[in-house]
Formats: C-alpha cells, sequence, structure tokens
C-alpha cells in the first residue's frame, strides 16, 4: 500500500519501532538517565504526562536497557487492582505462589524481596503503571511496599506511572505519607516546535524513506495540533500518509494534514 509508494521499509510512526530506533528528545533523554539512577540506587519513582507524552515508552526503553542477569522487570497495569490482587500479580511474576489473603500475600512478597536483596540476586525493578486510577486503599499499600529497614535500604526499585492528576493527587495532605517517600519527580511534556520536526523526520527515516516527505507546513500543522505529544504527532502522520497515498501525493503538504486532523481529531482546519 502506501509503504511502497513512499518508498519505506516498514510501516511509520507505529508503537512497534525498536527501543534502540527511538527518537532521544531532549527530555526523553533526561528521563531515561533519571529512571537509570533510580534502578542503581533502588528509590522511589514518580513518572507523570498527559495522554500519549511517551511514558510507557519510556519504561519501554529502560527496560530493553536493564542487564537481565541482575534485574527483573516487574510491570503492573490494572487500574481496577485490590491490595489482594497487587501483591499476588507482583508474587507470581516474581516466581511465587502467592496467598490467598492480601496480608499473607503482602508479607510473603516482603520475605521473597528481602532473601533476593541478601542473595545479591537479581533486583526486581517495579513498574505499577495507570497510577492515577489507583484508588487511595492501593496508594496506601504502594506506601507499605516502600515501608523498608526504616528508610535504610530498600531491595527493589519502585515507579508510579500515570497522568498529571496523580502528580496533584499526591500533594494531597491525606497522601503526603507516600509523597514524601518519592526520591524521583518528573513530568512529561509535549514536544517544542524544532523537535517535532525533527521527530517526524526521525520515523520517517528509521522506516526507510530517503527524501523528505511533509512539507515545513504540514510539520508545522501537526505540532499545532499533536501539541508535541509523540502518540497524537504518529495518529496524524500516519492518517496524512494514507491520505496522500489515495490522492497519490508525492509530498504530504498542508491540505493532507487537514485531511487526517477531520479524520483523525474531528478537526476542521480552514
Amino acid at each position: 500500500m502506501f509503504e511502497a509508494f513512499y518508498g519505506f521499509t516498514t510501516t511509520p510512526f507505529t508503537r512497534t519501532v525498536a527501543a534502540c530506533d527511538l527518537f532521544p528528545s531532549g527530555q526523553y533523554q533526561e528521563l531515561l538517565a533519571r529512571l537509570r539512577y533510580l534502578v542503581r540506587n533502588r528509590g522511589f519513582g514518580l513518572v507523570t504526562g498527559e495522554v500519549g507524552s511517551g511514558k510507557t515508552t519510556a519504561i519501554r526503553a529502560l527496560a530493553a536497557g536493564l542487564d537481565l542477569a541482575r534485574h527483573q522487570l516487574v510491570y503492573v497495569s490494572q487500574s481496577a487492582l485490590t491490595p489482594r490482587h497487587l501483591y499476588r500479580t507482583l508474587g507470581r511474576q516474581l516466581g511465587l505462589e502467592p496467598a490467598y489473603h492480601a496480608a499473607d500475600a503482602r508479607r510473603q512478597l516482603t520475605e521473597a524481596l528481602w532473601q533476593a536483596y541478601s542473595k545479591k540476586d537479581k533486583l526486581p525493578v517495579v513498574v505499577i503503571d495507570e497510577g492515577h486510577l489507583l484508588s487511595g486503599e492501593l496508594l496506601e499499600e504502594i506506601r507499605f511496599l516502600t515501608n523498608f529497614e526504616l528508610d535504610s535500604a530498600s531491595p527493589m526499585a519502585l515507579c508510579l506511572v500515570g497522568q498529571g492528576e496523580l502528580r496533584q493527587r499526591l500533594r494531597l495532605q491525606t497522601f503526603q505519607a507516600i509523597a514524601q517517600r518519592v526520591t524521583l519527580r518528573y513530568h512529561l511534556q509535549g514536544l517544542p516546535d524544532q523537535e517535532t520536526r525533527a521527530y517526524v523526520q526521525h520515523h520517517l527515516k528509521v522506516a526507510g524513506a530517503d527524501r523528505p516527505l511533509f512539507s515545513d507546513e504540514a510539520v508545522r500543522l501537526v505540532h499545532q495540533f499533536s501539541k508535541g505529544l509523540p502518540r497524537r504527532i504518529n495518529n496524524l502522520c500516519l492518517a496524512a500518509l494514507l491520505a496522500g497515498f489515495a490522492a497519490q501525493k508525492p509530498i504530504i503538504d498542508e491540505a493532507t494534514v487537514k485531511q487526517a486532523l477531520a479524520e483523525v481529531e474531528g478537526e476542521t482546519v480552514p
């Protein structure tokens, strides 16, 4: 289809791009460096950002760079978790046959974490995604997970990931106990204009394009309506390429992006 028309060797602007081919924006590189620091120091991190800002992508890049002989990624992304489900999910990923009751499963998990730590076994890197959807009860359980040895040590690295309201929520007095334990905070924002341009060109190149395919005006419009959020950039650019192919346009111009906006975002641009 459009891939052959535009000279691609693979489909651009998809979520399946290899971790090594992710666009190295300034904030992406900073976040990844901080996450690696978090792992080295077995800290508790908070990563927030708008929908489509690249939070999960950064976690995927972190996971791809972990030394599997020394680390084990434990990833949880279930907004409807109960405390019992949380501990049983974590336990199973660590190779346990978890107890049924929450208190027993928590005790079992804690013991397993400390055993791995004392034996210098693989360090668990626990990532809890969609944190903005967690109940207050779950946030309190996460505080329990960080309550090790009177703060002198931790047998794991823990990162809570969610949308911006999670950051606001943890500022409430109710959650001060957990907020005070956070050692790393980072909020992802949309890419600035120049990085949006570089992002588009990067993904076209990774997909095999050997020439510019989007006009300057087209990229400007993509940035304006995506607000620099990578997922929205991907959706708009992919829709524009499909529209351009249908019209047999060798270059994606401003009119083609406007058409894509009407299809993807429901936006009508004069």
